[in-house]
Parts: C-alpha cells; sequence; structure tokens
C-alpha cells in the first residue's frame, strides 16, 4: 500500500543491528526509506548486514553510539547531521535485559539498565526532537515490552526501564502533536532474540506457560506495527500509544 511507503524518509534505529531493531531496519529499507543503523560497538556483523542491504538497492549507513552516554549521544547527533541529514523516523530500539532476583540485584546492574533503556532514548530523541518539530513532521517509536505492564520475576530493574519509557511516551506525545510529530511505543511480548535466550529454561518454560498464542513471537511478527508507526498516513493518527504485540501476554 502507498500510505506505508517510507520512500523519501529518514530513519534512524538505535540498536538496529540485532533482534526487533534489525528487522525493523530490513523492513524499513524494503519500503525505501534511507536508513542509519546505531550499533554499541563495531562489529563487522553490523557491516555484512548493511552490505547485504546495499546489495538489494538499500541505502544503509552505520554509526557507532553508547546510547547510555550523553557524550557519544551528542557525537552521533553531530555526524548525523553533518554525513547522514536529517531524522524523519526514530526507532529507539537499543535495549538490555538481565535475569537478576531483587535480593540479588545490584545498585549497578539497576543503573545500566536504566541508563540505556531509559536514559538512551531520552537522550537520543533529543538530539532530533526539536528539529522535527521546526520541520513539523517526525516519527518517533520507543521499543518498550509488555513487562511495563504485567511485570515479572527476577527483572524489576527491566521492568521499571520499560515501564518509564512507556511513560516518556505519553508525555512526549502532548509536545510532539501540535507540530506533526508523533510519539509512540511498541510493547512485544517475548521474541525469540538474543536477550530472551539470555534467561534461564526455567524462566522462558515459566514464560512460554503463560502465552495464549502458543509460541514466543519472531522479529519478523513485531516489524510490521513500527512500519505502521512509522508510514506517512498509517501512523498519522496514533499519538501516545503502546501498541501490543504479544502473543496474548497482556490483554489490556
Amino acid at each position: 500500500m502507498e500510505s506505508f511507503s517510507l520512500k523519501g524518509k529518514s530513519a534512524l534505529v538505535t540498536g538496529g543491528n540485532t533482534g526487533i531493531g534489525r528487522a525493523i531496519v530490513e523492513l524499513f529499507a524494503a519500503h525505501e526509506a534511507r536508513l542509519l543503523i546505531s550499533q554499541f560497538k563495531d562489529d563487522e556483523r553490523t557491516a555484512a548486514f548493511a552490505a547485504e542491504l546495499e546489495a538489494r538497492g538499500a541505502d544503509v549507513n552505520v554509526v557507532e553510539c553508547d546510547v547510555a552516554d550523553e557524550h557519544s549521544v551528542a557525537r552521533m547527533g553531530d555526524w548525523t547531521r553533518r554525513s547522514f541529514g536529517q531524522v524523519d523516523i526514530l526507532v529507539n530500539g537499543a535495549g538490555i535485559c538481565s535475569e537478576i532476583p531483587f535480593s540479588k540485584l545490584s545498585v549497578s546492574d539497576w543503573d545500566q539498565t536504566i541508563a540505556v533503556n531509559l536514559r538512551g532514548a531520552f537522550l537520543v530523541t533529543r538530539q532530533f526532537f526539536d528539529a522535527m518539530k521546526e520541520r513539523r513532521y517526525g516519527r518517533i517509536i520507543n521499543i518498550a515490552s509488555q513487562l511495563a505492564y504485567k511485570g515479572t520475576i527476577d527483572a524489576a530493574h527491566y521492568c521499571a526501564s520499560k515501564a518509564g519509557l512507556v511513560g516518556l511516551t505519553r508525555a512526549l506525545s502532548y509536545e510532539g502533536a501540535p507540530f506533526g510529530v508523533t510519539v509512540n511505543a511498541i510493547a512485544p511480548g517475548p521474541v525469540e532474540t538474543a536477550m530472551l535466550a539470555g534467561f534461564t529454561d526455567e524462566w522462558r518454560a515459566m514464560k512460554f506457560g503463560q502465552l495464549p498464542a502458543g509460541h514466543f513471537g519472531q522479529v519478523d511478527e513485531i516489524a510490521p506495527t513500527a512500519l505502521l508507526l512509522a508510514s506517512e498516513q498509517g501512523g498519522a493518527f496514533y499519538m501516545g500509544q503502546t501498541l501490543s504485540p504479544n502473543g496474548g501476554d497482556v490483554m489490556l
């Protein structure tokens, strides 16, 4: 459908080299967006991924950035404006998770998770939000989690970070909407990624048993929601929303 075309739009996807972010990059590229992939550290696998997309005719760039670090994000912002150009679509997909009981959760574990998952989205969005408002166009998509609503054992730090991201989405939407900038979130259920693989078999079995869908999600089942929210017309009337492709894990 023409309304889902991203031709002429430039998209920055943090964490766009792995998992859900990678699937979003692939789908955006297939719909003719110009892509900038932000990765934490230089990785030859990311270069290979970008080369693969370019072989299919996509326009793809890669930049390094620690989204939790203010100076690193500022450098990425400067490089983007100088070498890549404007950002029409921002996907805050960089994130981390670990399985730690609350009684064993250290301050550093808590701080690191909040820094990447919540502070990172704040820092990166701040680099591009005002320019989007000035152009009176922008699409911001935050990757949250159904655990922002449901919670779970051994992941209080992760649940808190994603709940904060949902709150940030709603609040920032009020500031962006009058200027044509939509801010929304996606709260996936458990998806077969390296992050989910990092949990114990016992935790995964527990979570699997809670899913009415009867299976963990696949990244390709999540990325189309990002395409909807990023599109010219398809996402225009979604504001401050959190869409939940979660296999029924949370039903709101």
